[in-house]
């Protein structure tokens, strides 16, 4: 019998002046939780199981993202507050305005133009794309089109440092551009509805719980792959990601507590022991959270690329993931002692 720890009613009122009502619920029977959406069809109520399975945390991920869209199609739940955020302050609801216009009132042309700009600038730099700027803020340079330093430091994203690096240029990109809007930027929060904020925010809730439920199907089919025998070789096949995105997955789940030593050891057969210690060494020295200190350091500055090179980054990962772990059991020692 399953035993419900959560009910809630939704309702959304039609064009007709009805009102259709329908219920969200949580329910646990021998260890299995199960999330149900119900809604009236055809005169009686109808059932669509969201989630069923052992894990709480995959559980309350589906909930909230089946929450969000049923928001964004105009459902209000009788007990209200279940998507609010721990943050209000008004510097937040400034920066989510600013975006909600700029997702509402979009300029593709020179958005592509900035991301052209965005594509070249990273490859001088020998960046990744989004350490120069996000998609966001992208969007946001499209839209306001800042024309002077001081508008730029307006944008959400733009603080001292990030102008202080890309300002000028930025500033030079769009001297000449036309725009409709100004600075300051107090007026979008009159052209923004409440109506549209609302529907803004909770796509984002949508789309971010949805990347969420990814990542967590992504973790298990990984896990699985691990439990299986799989080699990394074999994982890209089995869970169709790059191998680079496999290491990065993989210093995730050592991180969260997932015993995966039997891959590390395999994988690390191919290594020469002294290559091992020498990345132990430079980790201890440069520290672990940048991979090419310890690439130069072990490697060398001889134009690395390629496959040469991210079969280097690669086994720095793996020997990262064996310091990390032991660092942790070290100090945990050193506290139990």
């Amino acid at each position: 019998m399953m035993n419900i720890v959560f009910l809630n009613t939704f309702e959304r009122k039609q064009e007709s002046d009805g009102t259709i009502t329908s219920q969200l619920s949580i329910g646990e029977a021998h260890g299995v939780w199960q999330l149900v959406w119900s809604e009236p069809y055809h005169g009686k109520m109808e059932q669509s199981v969201w989630y069923s399975g052992t894990s709480w945390e995959e559980l309350l991920t589906t909930f909230r993202h089946g929450i969000a869209v049923k928001l964004g199609e105009g459902y209000a739940p009788i007990i209200d507050g279940m998507m609010s955020d721990a943050e209000h302050s008004g510097r937040l609801v400034r920066s989510q305005l600013l975006a909600c216009y700029s997702d509402l009132y979009p300029n593709e042309s020179l958005y592509a133009m900035l991301s052209q700009w965005r594509r070249s600038r990273a490859t001088a730099d020998k960046k990744a794309p989004y350490f120069i700027a996000t998609n966001r803020m992208l969007r946001l340079l499209s839209v306001y089109v800042p024309q002077t330093m001081e508008e730029l430091l307006q944008l959400p994203g733009f603080g001292e440092n990030k102008v202080n690096l890309y300002g000028e240029e930025i500033v030079s990109l769009l001297q000449d551009t036309e725009r409709t809007t100004v600075f300051p930027l107090d007026w979008v929060k009159e052209q923004v509805t409440r109506e549209e904020y609302a529907q803004w925010l909770y796509k984002q809730k949508e789309q971010k719980y949805k990347q969420e439920m990814d990542r967590l199907a992504e973790q298990k089919r990984l896990l699985e792959g691990i439990q299986q025998g799989c080699s990394i070789t074999d994982l890209e096949q089995y869970c169709s990601m790059s191998r680079r995105n496999i290491l990065i997955a993989l210093e995730s789940l050592d991180r969260e507590g997932y015993d995966i030593e039997r891959l590390i050891e395999e994988e690390l057969q191919q290594v020469p022991l002294e290559e091992q210690a020498a990345i132990w060494s430079a980790i201890e020295r440069d520290g672990y959270r940048y991979l090419k200190p310890i690439l130069l350091e072990v490697y060398g500055d001889t134009g690395l690329q390629g496959e040469q090179a991210a079969m280097y980054y690669e086994r720095i990962r793996l020997v990262r993931i064996r310091y990390r772990r032991q660092r942790e059991i070290d100090n945990q020692q050193r506290q139990a002692g």
